[in-house]
């Protein structure tokens, strides 16, 4: 198989329609907090939305909103990098390798890589930032079947969730930490907002 076509596209597609904005399907999706929920003024548009968790300083709300917006590879990259952080200086050899197996996805998005991305998590936990980060990679496109077996698509909001999971692991893997990592982790995803200019015009 060749290269995985969806990396480019949104984690999610959302359509806004006369009765529910993008938005709020976004928020409804992404699984925010009550308190993010209450902020949501029915005619937001996910721009104006995003900055007002940003203004609250609503980290963790944030990510996931980022998680269900964000392109597949630029959601992954960022996942990773979270990742890298929870793992330190000199991570256990399976975490290593799991951490290494999304970078080559990163840098060639085939399929061969994405399945080896997976196939990493064999070796080490999945329920670990890099882990998860692996299940994001091979839920970004493709077939999740065998190999020979008939396709079968993964669900559309599978990555985004996926990537849910390895930031949350990522920002609590130290308690003490926790909420200077979700600031963090919230900055380096509006820092990739701005650098792919997702909101044009806004």
């Amino acid at each position: 198989m060749g290269t995985s076509q969806s990396v480019a596209t949104p984690a999610t597609s959302f359509a806004a329609t006369p009765a529910v904005s993008a938005a709020q399907q976004i928020v409804a999706a992404a699984g925010l907090s009550d308190e993010g929920v209450a902020l949501l003024a029915p005619d937001d548009k996910p721009r104006a939305y995003l900055d007002r968790l940003v203004a609250k300083e609503m980290s963790s709300d944030v990510v996931r909103f980022l998680a269900y917006v964000l392109p597949k590879r630029e959601a992954i990259w960022w996942s990773w990098v979270c990742a890298r952080k929870a793992a330190g200086q000199t991570p256990p050899n399976e975490i290593k390798s799991m951490l290494d197996a999304i970078e080559r996805w990163i840098v060639q998005p085939t399929d061969a890589n994405r399945r080896a991305a997976f196939a990493a998590t064999e070796l080490g936990d999945i329920a670990t930032s890099a882990g998860m980060a692996c299940v994001a990679v091979f839920f970004s496109g493709g077939s999740i079947a065998p190999d020979g077996m008939p396709d079968v698509p993964a669900s559309d909001k599978m990555t985004a969730k996926a990537v849910v999971g390895s930031i949350t692991l990522a920002a609590v893997s130290n308690p003490d930490e926790m909420k200077q990592r979700w600031a963090e982790f919230a900055k380096m995803g509006l820092e990739v907002v701005e650098r792919i200019k997702l909101f044009p015009g806004a």
